[in-house]
Order: C-alpha cells, then sequence, then structure tokens
C-alpha cells in the first residue's frame, strides 16, 4: 500500500450508506445482514477492547464505512486482495494486499481484528501465529452458523503464549440474523 496523503479525506460519504434499522437485513456489498442493534453490539465490544481495529477481507467495506461512520465512530481499517472491490471505505481507512496469502502489517498495531464470511480458516490462524503476540486484544469472527465448527478451532488451540476466551452466540442475540454466528475471541495471554 502505497502511504497515504495526510491531507486525504478520511471521512465516509454517509449519503451512500444504508439506513440501518432494528431488524437484520443484507445489504447488496455486504455478506452480514446488518442492523442497528448489530452495530451497537459491536460498539459495546470494540469499546471493552479501545485502540485501532482491522477488518481482514472487508470486501467492499460497506459494514466497514457503517462503522466508521457517525452514530457509531468505530476506529477502523479494511485491508482487502489486490484488485480491491472497496466502494465505500475512504483510502485512509482502506489497505490492499497482494493476494490472499499475504498480511497486512497493521494487524501487529490493532487491538481488535475482525473476520466477517472469511475465506478460509487459514487465515486467522495465519494471522494469530504472526501477529497474534502484537496488541491484540480480541479478534471478532461473523458468518454462516455452519461454517463456525470449521472456525472456532483457531481458538482452541493453547500455546503459552496465548490462549482465548470465547463468546460465541447465534447472531439474533446481537442484533443479527439467526442463520448467522457472531464469536468474540478475547486474548487471555
Amino acid at each position: 500500500m502505497a502511504i497515504q496523503d495526510e491531507k486525504e479525506d478520511s471521512s465516509v460519504d454517509v449519503s451512500n450508506l444504508p439506513i440501518l434499522t432494528s431488524m437484520p437485513k443484507v445489504y447488496s456489498g455486504c455478506c452480514l445482514a446488518l442492523s442497528s442493534r448489530l452495530l451497537c453490539y459491536l460498539r459495546t465490544t470494540l469499546l471493552s477492547n479501545p485502540g485501532p481495529v482491522l477488518s481482514v477481507g472487508s470486501g467492499y467495506g460497506l459494514l466497514e464505512a457503517i462503522m466508521l461512520a457517525p452514530p457509531y465512530d468505530m476506529p477502523i481499517t479494511g485491508v482487502e486482495v489486490h484488485p480491491s472491490s472497496n466502494r465505500y471505505l475512504p483510502p485512509t481507512h482502506h489497505r490492499v494486499v497482494p493476494g490472499s496469502r499475504f498480511m497486512d502489517s497493521l494487524a501487529e498495531q490493532a487491538s481488535v481484528w475482525m473476520f466477517v464470511y472469511p475465506k478460509r480458516v487459514g487465515l486467522i490462524t495465519d494471522y494469530i501465529s504472526r501477529h497474534g503476540a502484537g496488541n491484540l486484544k480480541a479478534i471478532i469472527w461473523m458468518g454462516p452458523r455452519a461454517d463456525w465448527e470449521d472456525y472456532r478451532v483457531c481458538f482452541a488451540t493453547r500455546t503459552q503464549a496465548l490462549s482465548w476466551s470465547v463468546d460465541a452466540k447465534s447472531a439474533d442475540q446481537a442484533g443479527g440474523a439467526a442463520w448467522e454466528m457472531v464469536a468474540v475471541a478475547t486474548k487471555l495471554t
């Protein structure tokens, strides 16, 4: 990624963002069903783990742009593989890696990583292996209920350096859709 010009606009064009309601809805540009309740849940989760957030595989960046914009105002940066499909995130909050096996160095500084509908389990384990000992406090995983069993193993392995406390729930308990899961893995060591 090229170094960003500090004068570049970092604001989100809110006119392009949907107005969320309390009922979860799937919007074009985001796999996850979104609602105002889900965003409040994410904001509360992030407030308990202050610091920058890295969304790995941000795609179009719709969820991340909503999180970045008022009233949520969360410090999030999305990373996507080249060529990026980003449509919503301003350049100051969007990064690109050359391919799906590459990791973004911002992971070392981020306090929370977010994976929404990730394509492969190995992506999370690769990030944990390479950057898990950094500033990381928590990982948020959101995706289909049917996929959670494949991903929970990322947090089951305990080492001297890392162990996790995982709070996994049906997304409808957090304001999302019943067919999805939300898991927050908090780093214990």
